[in-house]
């Protein structure tokens, strides 16, 4: 379940792996996630939100990573560094940096246990409708 839920987000290009999933012991009712996602050159994610419960702590294992939360600045991180996303942030940008060379993210979550779908993509409004 965690693979479907996960992996529905996400765009082309890009290969998420999960790669643990533990309730914490101390802190009931709360579970730790961890996942890879690979990006190939080029590829991202399309904009997107967690789950209203997730703190999140990504760290750029290779490759090179333009993100921005919220509204926050873009950024690119490289391999070796680490970004954080409070509860409810929106993920507008997170893509490969390069267009010759693969990415490589660890994100792990802190989520409420019964929380499954970890990612959901942002519905951009259709041209020509009204709110």
């Amino acid at each position: 379940m965690l693979t479907t839920a996960v992996t529905h987000a996400h765009g082309a290009g890009e290969k998420v792996t999960p790669v643990m999933r533990q309730e914490i012991a101390n802190i009931p009712g709360k579970s730790l996630v961890a996942l890879v996602v690979d990006y190939a050159p080029g590829a991202g994610s399309p904009s997107h939100v967690h789950a209203k419960s997730a703190f999140i702590y990504g760290y750029v294992v290779s490759g090179a990573i333009e993100s921005q939360v919220n509204e926050g600045p873009r950024q690119v991180l490289r391999a070796g560094d680490s970004f954080y996303e409070p509860p409810g942030a929106r993920h507008s940008v997170s893509r490969n940096a390069s267009k010759t060379r693969p990415a490589k993210l660890l994100a792990v979550f802190v989520v409420d246990s019964g929380d499954t779908a970890l990612t959901t993509p942002i519905q951009s409004p259709t041209r020509g409708s009204r709110p």
